[in-house]
């Protein structure tokens, strides 16, 4: 999956030693926030020192995010995953925005639902 938009927020590194293997592991999140009228924003996150380093990724950037959700259960409890692998330049202008080209999402709880009327339709029913 992909998403276009500017990175809003850099959050803290966190970092750890795997119980499993030994290893040293690291991971950080970022905040990214779409374009348009009714802008998204998304938190995902990078694992691994050398993505971190080689992703370098900072604060005002328009890029577009390449991804894989992922869920999982923790104490009857689930929990999404959303864990960027590749990162790039947006596409700049020119270009269709990608929030207008994503399927349509059902709308947050207290947001109002979208309109489906057409200029060309004179009825005023809501349906």
């Amino acid at each position: 999956m992909e998403l276009e938009g500017k990175i809003i927020k850099v959050l803290e590194t966190r970092s750890g030693t795997s119980p499993r293997t030994g290893s040293p592991w690291k991971l950080q999140s970022f905040v990214l926030e779409t374009p348009g009228q009714y802008p998204r924003r998304m938190v995902f996150e990078v694992f691994g020192e050398e993505r971190l380093n080689q992703m370098n990724i900072q604060e005002g950037q328009e890029l577009k995010v390449s991804f894989d959700i992922d869920a999982r259960e923790y104490n009857g409890r689930w929990y999404n995953s959303i864990r960027a692998w590749k990162v790039e330049p947006a596409t700049g202008e020119g270009a269709e925005p990608v929030a207008q080209s994503a399927p349509m999402a059902a709308p947050a709880m207290g947001e109002p639902a979208a309109s489906f009327t057409t200029e060309e339709s004179t009825d005023d029913l809501p349906f």
